[in-house]
């Protein structure tokens, strides 16, 4: 049995190999014969008992036990890249994977283009983004940094918060002309109200306040979907009243093709949030990740006109 010290080695040898997807890829970037590759594969699924990989003629897929000691050693091997910079008397620069969560909407017009620039700054790194219409739970081991929001319950997760956010109502004028503009909540069961299932709120209920009571509405209509845009899409085109992130429908605002309306009721709390799990409050590349995004969410132009709301 090996002894601890080359367990490290052959995590990170298993993760090479699982991302290069091939012996011979992995050959060449280990600069090794593909035979060694195989060689040490075998030696590791022997001391484990288990099969890692399915060989095949052109690629190498992981087993079941493939994938579970894939998850673990990679968050292993990142712990330790962590411990390193954590008791190393100099500053290391972030280094090692950061995997990211974010959802649809906001993950492509805002968290893609950032990460762009941070791996410029930081190209140690390596990010990881996975875009969803729900968050991963928080119980997975499935990224080290989701943005999300809403301050979420769980106590066993760190949640910065790293720009406001709100949610607005609005309708295209053809559909105002068409349909009157409601002046209450009250009015909205009179609307074509767009849904979008997204998270885990109740679906076609709409909470709006005016600082004194909070009304709880149920909204219907004839269009529902669980992405944003098309939702927005279908807002422009007339189709009725949806509520939507100000970061996404502001340019509508602005050149007139939609209209807020109930603009003196307040939705619910939608601030955003950079989550990720207590024990990461030590690791650097994710400590630098989050100072990113704050520092950019801070200064942009899209905080300045507040246009920050669910994706």
């Amino acid at each position: 049995m090996s002894t601890p010290a080359t367990a490290p080695s052959e995590m990170a040898f298993f993760s090479l190999l699982a991302r290069c997807g091939s012996f011979s890829a992995a050959a060449r970037e280990l600069d090794v014969t593909t035979p060694a590759i195989s060689k040490r594969l075998a030696q590791m699924e022997a001391r484990l008992g288990v099969q890692l990989l399915n060989r095949t003629t052109r690629r190498a897929s992981l087993t079941a036990e493939g994938e579970t000691y894939l998850v673990h050693a990679r968050r292993i091997l990142a712990d330790i890249e962590d411990m390193e910079q954590l008791v190393s008397s100099a500053v290391a620069a972030p280094k090692g994977l950061l995997r990211v969560n974010a959802t649809l909407g906001f993950g492509r017009s805002h968290v893609a283009p950032l990460i762009s620039s941070f791996v410029r700054q930081h190209p140690g790194v390596q990010v990881q983004l996975q875009l969803s219409v729900n968050p991963p739970p928080l119980t997975e081991d499935g990224f080290d940094v989701c943005i999300r929001f809403g301050e979420p319950p769980d106590a066993r997760v760190v949640a910065r918060k790293i720009a406001p956010n709100r949610r607005l109502l609005c309708a295209s004028p053809a559909y105002l002309a068409q349909h009157g503009t409601p002046r209450s909540p009250h009015d909205l069961a009179q609307h074509n109200c767009i849904g979008i299932r997204q998270g885990d709120e109740a679906y076609g209920v709409w909470r709006l306040s005016t600082g004194k009571r909070t009304e709880t509405v149920k909204v219907r209509g004839n269009l529902s979907t669980s992405d944003g845009e098309i939702a927005v899409s279908w807002a422009l085109d007339g189709h009725g009243i949806v509520m939507r992130a100000e970061w996404d429908i502001a340019k509508y605002l602005r050149s007139g093709r939609l209209v807020q309306v109930l603009e003196n009721y307040r939705t619910s709390p939608a601030d955003i949030y950079a989550v990720y799990p207590q024990r990461h409050q030590v690791s650097a590349r994710v400590r630098t990740f989050v100072d990113f995004l704050a520092v950019h969410f801070e200064k942009s132009s899209i905080r300045a006109a507040g246009l920050m709301a669910d994706g």
